[in-house]
């Protein structure tokens, strides 16, 4: 598909380095603000697909910077503005080494670890009798190491991250108990809208003046599992699948067609027709968990777009 943004090569005025990740690209405006631009990649068993999703990126960052709106009376976030679509300008933070991934269900990773019999995951035990998709008595927090590109992230314990001296036990205290406020309110967010937050995962760093913050995305189809609400219980009682809106059915369609990220494996084509069902995919969640209709940017020149109003932002401060 043309019309999608897979890298950029921006140089924008006082720009010290770029940092590249799976599908964002990040601009250190003097070791200042970050300019944190979403792009069309699309990511899977931490290997970047060779093709982009048209308006993935202008999906992501827009529910993401949405989300930071409805949760900084409970979490303070790096926010400080949205010039473009698939833009988000926030201030610099120093991250923490780790991923907050918080499960409030038995599904993806937490149901494939337990169908092989797995009692534990990142030192957390889970109960004996569940199956997958359940709900956990309480929702439970699994960190994950945050690997370098091309890197798997790996499941650790609490107690790993603080004995190895990763995170000191007072800041992750408040990790924690942030990583818990935040997927409480999502919950609420999403049972207003018919949906159930089944997992997703939250990243946070800290500012020059040692606050921490959280940054990058949240909530979104990249980071987070949805169930629909409506049929749940019924699905669970026959055994059948869940409705679900998240990016597990490209894990699955990638696992169907013999690629789960493995040495060896060979990422199986995507016609154009599949990227465009992913493409609405994608949409059809925005517009289920925001609750308003999505608005697709002009993407005749995406990087053209992206750059003239980047530097109409910087040049305004």
């Amino acid at each position: 598909m043309s019309n999608t943004i897979t890298t950029t090569n921006f140089n924008f005025p006082n720009q010290k380095s770029v940092y590249r990740g799976k599908v964002r690209e990040v601009y250190n405006i003097n070791d200042d603000l970050l300019v944190m631009v979403a792009t069309d990649r699309l990511s899977a068993f931490d290997v970047v697909l060779p093709k982009g999703i048209p308006y993935k990126g202008q999906i992501l960052n827009q529910i993401a910077t949405k989300f930071m709106e409805l949760t900084q009376d409970i979490v303070p976030n790096w926010l400080v503005a949205t010039p473009d679509p698939n833009v988000a300008v926030g201030h610099l933070c120093e991250p923490f080494k780790v991923e907050m991934v918080i499960r409030g269900y038995v599904s993806g990773h937490a149901a494939r670890e337990y169908a092989l019999g797995k009692r534990q995951i990142c030192g957390v035990t889970m109960a004996e009798g569940l199956k997958e998709n359940d709900k956990f008595p309480t929702p439970i927090i699994t960190p994950t190491t945050k690997a370098d590109n091309g890197e798997h992230d790996a499941d650790i314990s609490r107690e790993d991250i603080l004995s190895k001296g990763i995170v000191s036990e007072e800041d992750y205290v408040v990790l924690e108990k942030y990583t818990r406020a935040l997927f409480q309110r999502g919950t609420e967010i999403a049972a207003s809208r018919g949906l159930i937050l089944v997992d997703t995962k939250y990243e946070f760093g800290k500012t020059k003046d040692g606050v921490i913050v959280l940054i990058d995305e949240i909530h979104t189809p990249d980071s987070s599992r949805y169930f629909y609400a409506e049929g749940y219980q019924e699905r669970q009682d026959k055994g059948e699948e869940q409705k679900q809106l998240s990016k597990e059915f490209v894990r699955r369609w990638l696992i169907e067609n013999g690629f789960q990220g493995q040495e060896g494996q060979q990422i199986p084509d995507m016609s154009d027709e599949y990227i465009e069902s992913v493409s609405e995919r994608y949409i059809e969640l925005y517009e289920n968990i925001l609750g308003e209709k999505f608005i697709k940017a002009d993407i005749s020149n995406i990087n053209e777009r992206i750059e003239k109003n980047v530097l109409a932002y910087l040049e305004k401060r």
